[in-house]
């Protein structure tokens, strides 16, 4: 890693502001868009927006966070010195996309990657009514709940988790399909499926219970089918301190109380 064109990508809270000026004084940067590696500083929110931002832009370079925010569960702690030595001791984690494909009401078909998690939620206060298909079979006619969502092992700790969802190890070839506040049926509770399984949704009464999808951030709302899977053609890389590594932070969440 040693010698690798750096770029260096901030969040606007002032912490993270003040960071870039104190790692611009000290080590050289080039633009993202000729970047072998991406130092972002910020929250989790801020990583997820830089990988988003390297997906669209097209950007192949690995990415190392430094937390600057709150929880910061995919960054490494924030230090200034000996940002070289810990590049070159980093562990890298690859990482695949969800790809999400929404049609609206009104036929509009939208495509978007989600790194953390694919999401219905009701748009309304009237709780939505879903069909749930698992490769092409119907597995739940009628999911009457807030919502729904599917999680990659990375995205198993945040919105997932909150849900109630599993915790998913990094490497285990898993996603998790975690319900919202389910109403009927009473008893499930979600299911661990494959990455290899591909998800549809079709949203019962899409006028009187309109629903949003949700990739990460982005948002369509009144959808009508929504269709999730791995995007296999794509790859994330991020790069973690040997002693903060993403695998042994998931596995520990375990056990947090």
């Amino acid at each position: 890693m040693t010698g690798a064109r750096l770029a260096l990508l901030a969040s606007p809270a002032p912490p993270a502001q003040l960071a870039a000026r104190e790692l611009r004084d000290r080590y050289d940067f080039v633009p993202l868009s000729r970047a072998e590696t991406v130092i972002a500083l910020g929250g989790d929110g801020f990583m997820l927006q830089t990988l988003h931002q390297m997906l669209d832009d097209r950007i192949n370079a690995a990415v190392f966070g430094m937390n600057l925010g709150t929880v910061g569960f995919l960054m490494n702690e924030w230090r200034v010195d000996t940002l070289e030595e810990r590049l070159e001791r980093a562990r890298p984690f690859g990482v695949m996309p969800l790809r999400m494909e929404a049609i609206t009401v009104d036929g509009e078909s939208y495509v978007m990657p989600a790194i953390n998690e694919v999401s219905l939620l009701r748009e309304t206060r009237q709780t939505a009514w879903l069909e749930v298909m698992v490769n092409e079979r119907v597995v739940l006619p009628e999911l009457v709940c807030d919502g729904v969502l599917a999680a990659t092992p990375a995205g198993s700790t945040a919105y997932n988790l909150s849900a109630q969802g599993p915790i998913l190890p990094l490497g285990s070839a898993m996603m998790a399909l975690t319900p919202i506040s389910p109403f009927r049926p009473r008893r499930w509770r979600g299911a661990i499926l494959p990455d290899t399984a591909r998800l549809s949704f079709r949203v019962l009464d899409p006028v009187k219970r309109p629903v949003s999808a949700v990739a990460d951030q982005r948002e369509v709302r009144d959808v009508s089918t929504v269709k999730v899977a791995i995007d296999r053609a794509t790859t994330l890389t991020l790069l973690f301190d040997p002693e903060h590594a993403l695998d042994d932070r998931i596995t520990m969440e375990q056990f947090a109380v």
